[in-house]
């Protein structure tokens, strides 16, 4: 692997530790080097925060040093006034003459200007390093950035037999088909997205959450499609805990809070379209679709969906609701004590 590729490579790690906390902004690392040796690296931690660039120059012992540094960085560095103040502008302000960048921000409002006031300003810009690699750790905010609407993943467990949902069930409670351990890797990635999906079936019938609890980390926004408005009052989705949107096909007679969000959408015939222009008003960059079978069965008919995450618990039905059927290509098989979890990619 050349140099270039190696500190990239660290670029990326660092930027992972902050999937789930800087939406909307997007997942960046940062590394600084002298003479082969990394003397400085951050990544962003949360929007609104300082990003990877000032976290990584801060993180110098001797700032002096800098002029004669390589900043390498996994995302182009900003060029415009936000909730912090431009990177490029803080890596000319250093002095920093090397410049190396993983792949261009499709952001407008940064695509392309922060490499230019770069070179403008005399430095030396390598770009298109790990390039691939780059743009899958960003995956969530490309897809919202490029196609208008949020990554999606679809997850569900079924039984062996291919059941998502037995015939009845005596309480208003999730029917977990999987072990607790799977149970807590769902809440991690609960954690990981700013979303969670679900129609007003599994409401009426599971009463979920919806929440993060299993694991350390942010609730996502919870979204319900409810077309006919028929999700009781007492719903666990109301309690308030997290900023909630209720998408429905009448007009609602209930008015918005700061937590409860409605919004109408107007045709059967393109739910998944639509409820993704709605998702891309809210500024909402990926989501996770949890069912039920009908909802998830939209957007696979739609093709719209990029990840299909897929249970198979070791229990069986006879009977019930059966599992989508799922196309696309295998990235992994893993086992889960009992449980065998597939993911899929949509190609």
């Amino acid at each position: 692997m050349k140099q270039n590729e190696i500190y990239i490579k660290r670029c990326i790690e660092l930027a992972k530790n902050g999937l789930g906390s800087t939406y909307p902004n997007p997942l960046v690392g940062s590394v600084i080097v002298l003479n082969n040796r990394i003397i400085g690296e951050g990544w962003h931690y949360q929007a609104g925060k300082p990003h990877a660039e000032v976290n990584a120059i801060e993180s110098v012992k001797d700032s002096s040093t800098l002029k004669d540094a390589t900043i390498y960085v996994s995302l182009e560095p900003c060029s415009h006034f936000g909730k912090t103040p431009p990177c490029s502008d803080l890596i000319i302000q250093k002095g920093i003459k090397k410049v190396v960048i993983g792949t261009i921000d499709p952001f407008a409002k940064v695509s392309g200007n922060g490499i230019k006031k770069l070179i403008n300003a005399g430095c030396d810009v390598t770009v298109g390093v790990l390039e691939k690699e780059c743009k899958e750790l960003n995956t969530r905010f490309f897809t919202f950035h490029t196609q208008k609407r949020p990554y999606i993943i679809l997850k569900w467990a079924e039984t062996k037999d291919g059941y998502i949902a037995p015939v009845s069930k005596d309480k208003r409670e999730p029917f977990w088909i999987t072990n607790p351990y799977s149970k807590q890797i769902v809440h991690k990635w609960r954690s990981e997205e700013q979303a969670i999906l679900v129609g007003n079936k599994t409401v009426v019938l599971d009463n979920p959450q919806l929440t993060v609890r299993n694991w350390h980390g942010n609730h996502p926004i919870r979204v319900v499609i409810d077309r006919s408005g028929i999700i009781p009052d007492n719903s666990a989705v109301f309690d308030q805990t997290t900023k909630t949107i209720i998408i429905t096909s009448k007009e609602s007679t209930k008015k918005n809070t700061n937590t409860i969000i409605y919004e109408t959408i107007n045709t059967k015939d393109n739910l998944a379209a639509e409820v993704c222009e709605i998702l891309y008003k809210h500024n909402i960059q990926s989501i996770i679709i949890e069912g039920g079978t009908r909802t998830i069965l939209s957007f696979l008919n739609a093709n719209l969906w990029d990840e299909s995450r897929v249970f198979v618990g070791n229990s069986i039905f006879g009977a019930g609701t059966k599992a989508p059927d799922i196309s696309g290509k295998l990235i992994s098989t893993s086992q889960i004590i009992n449980d065998t979890l597939s993911i899929y990619h949509n190609d």
